[in-house]
């Protein structure tokens, strides 16, 4: 009997079909009200699903790390090496952009009264809000008063501040905190089987999420702002290739390997804009990778609030396009104000919705571009928001694998193992 090879596409392809079907259904249906509303009720839906089951991992899987690492010294010092880590590739995100943005000048070719202006009412209010709170209101905001309430609301830095305490108190009552143990972790694994499930329907909300962009904005509003858009992925490319890859050889290991094993959540975080869709299999492939439960737990949920790398590129290479397109000449002394600026707002605002669009908002303003000069880049937002937040995950699996590595809580061995088993995988 002659045997048949089966081919099954992988999640990565199917997603990127869906990107393509929703390109084409973007500029079929562009205007059109009740198809857009339609693929924006059908996005919706999938983003809920992901925001289901995200903070259930993130409690169970923290919980049980912080549980087993047990040691409050030794968080201290993973958490003291996270968030310098975190500081230092933000800063040089933010300068990059700047450096671009005065070697290419992508302000200088366009003319600001010839663009489409969008409603940005939105993000107003979120800026007005988030800078009405200040750094004390942030700092504030991370501590619970109620847990439950936060796990409602779906904050996630007072979740992960709880289930650090939460984590230590399990380890410190010894054997009787054992049950707690087994029950997060039978509650993680549950959620990861959920997880499975969910990514089914991935190619489908990301075919929505990009039809609807499409055929709200239409193909013709990008032509203007073209020159900007490719600047931008190209700077972002050119940080994931020299500066995580130099990142990556300093802690001995290869940033190629890295990309091969997240290539899907690279592409989910591309087509559907959302960090939080590819936090859940983030989490399962690091461990699967060879980084502790521990570090993978704490890591990578705290830098989604952290480390925010695209985030950082877009931002400081916007402010100085905006800034160039209305003529103003930015000093030394200015943009270095401005890189500062960008450090202390995008840490404080990372939790809003629109974050990056929301900090230069609040920015802008300390190098006189006006408030309605935003309004001619609203329009890209979402697209250029696709490539941040693929740059955003590789940056916080880089952070993990950093750590881990740092920590000595990396095996080489399952990393070894578990790129065999992807490339075999991978030739079926």
């Amino acid at each position: 009997m002659k045997k048949y090879r089966s081919y099954r596409l992988s999640l990565g392809w199917q997603i990127l079909i869906g990107l393509i079907l929703g390109i084409v259904l973007g500029v079929i249906f562009y205007e059109n009200k009740m198809a857009i509303t339609a693929m924006q009720n059908i996005g919706n839906m999938f983003i809920s699903l992901i925001q289901m089951i995200v903070l259930p991992i993130v409690v169970s899987c923290l919980t049980v790390g912080i549980a087993n690492m047990g040691d409050i010294h030794k968080l201290g010092r993973i958490g003291g090496k996270t968030i310098i880590y975190f500081e230092v590739m933000t800063t040089i995100a933010i300068a990059l952009g700047l450096l671009i943005g005065n070697i290419f000048h992508p302000g200088s070719f366009i003319d600001i009264h010839q663009l489409h202006s969008s409603d940005i009412s939105q993000y107003v209010s979120s800026a007005k809000s988030a800078k009405d709170s200040g750094i004390w209101a942030t700092l504030l905001g991370i501590i619970p008063t109620n847990f439950f309430k936060s796990l409602g609301e779906g904050d996630m830095m007072p979740v992960i501040f709880f289930s650090v305490f939460f984590g230590l108190g399990t380890a410190a009552i010894g054997k009787q905190g054992q049950v707690i143990i087994d029950f997060l972790d039978a509650v993680s694994q549950v959620m990861f089987r959920v997880t499975n499930w969910v990514m089914h329907t991935a190619p489908i909300g990301v075919c929505a999420l990009i039809g609807v962009t499409i055929a709200q904005m239409g193909i013709s509003a990008l032509a203007p702002l073209g020159y900007f858009i490719l600047l931008a992925y190209g700077t972002m490319a050119l940080f994931i290739v020299v500066f995580m890859g130099i990142v990556a050889r300093m802690f001995g290991f290869r940033l190629k390997d890295l990309l091969f094993v997240i290539k899907d959540e690279a592409v989910l975080a591309f087509s559907t804009a959302s960090s939080e869709a590819t936090l859940p299999r983030l989490i399962d492939k690091m461990d699967k990778f060879g980084v502790s439960q521990g570090i993978v737990s704490f890591v990578i949920p705290t830098g989604y609030t952290f480390n925010l790398d695209g985030s950082a590129i877009y931002q400081s290479l916007a402010a100085l396009f905006l800034a160039q397109a209305y003529h103003i000449d930015l000093s030394l002394g200015q943009q270095i104000t401005l890189l500062v600026v960008l450090m202390i707002t995008s840490k404080g605002m990372a939790g809003v919705p629109g974050a990056s669009f929301v900090v230069l908002l609040a920015t802008v303003s300390t190098i006189g571009v006006p408030m309605s000069g935003l309004t001619f880049i609203a329009g890209i937002d979402r697209l250029v928001d696709m490539g941040r937040t693929a740059v955003n995950v590789v940056g916080n699996s880089l952070a993990t694998v950093v750590i881990g590595r740092s920590e000595h809580e990396f095996s080489e061995e399952k990393s070894q193992n578990y790129l065999a088993e992807l490339h075999a995988a991978k030739a079926k």
